[in-house]
């Protein structure tokens, strides 16, 4: 079976489903179109390509459901939006609204061995005893929090300068 070929506005759309079917137990149209901030016919549309894909079941005034291939996709999709929210929040501290505006654009870009890295070197910050970096906005590097110390280039940690 080759691979299906998505925009990223379609995998956005799969992606809306498939929260809307968690959270809400369907996914309507309306709903898709509100929390997407698009017009009806739009969603129409995308409803519509995203169906003759195989990925969606649609029939007009109805709710929208995934198939198993497009539940498949859709899943994939959405942990590559958390797993780059979570690192753009935790690890880097970048502010919610704007780690959620990058994870959207990102996860469709992103290759699966680049997510892994980061999804590693996240858990590795989390778990490491040894690492306990943060992110210094007014020198915009690295620095310890060990021992007290808060030292952009650390003697105990032998953190480079930036």
């Amino acid at each position: 079976m080759k691979p299906i070929k998505l925009s990223a506005s379609q995998e956005d759309y799969l992606e809306m489903i498939f929260f809307l079917s968690r959270e809400e137990g369907s996914a309507r149209p309306k709903d898709i179109a509100t929390r997407m901030k698009v017009r009806a016919a739009s969603v129409t549309g995308a409803l519509k390509a995203l169906a003759e894909k195989g990925l969606i079941n649609y029939a007009p005034y109805s709710s929208v459901t995934l198939t198993q291939t497009g539940r498949e996709i859709a899943g994939r999709i959405a942990v590559k939006h958390e797993a780059l929210l979570h690192f753009f929040t935790q690890v880097l501290g970048i502010e919610a609204a704007e780690a959620e505006e990058f994870s959207c654009y990102m996860e469709h870009t992103i290759p699966d061995h680049i997510l892994q890295r980061l999804v590693s070197f996240a858990e590795f910050t989390e778990k490491c005893p040894n690492f306990n970096a943060s992110w210094q906005e007014s020198a915009e590097a690295y620095f310890c929090k060990a021992l007290g110390c808060e030292s952009i280039r650390c003697e105990k940690c032998n953190l480079p300068e930036s």
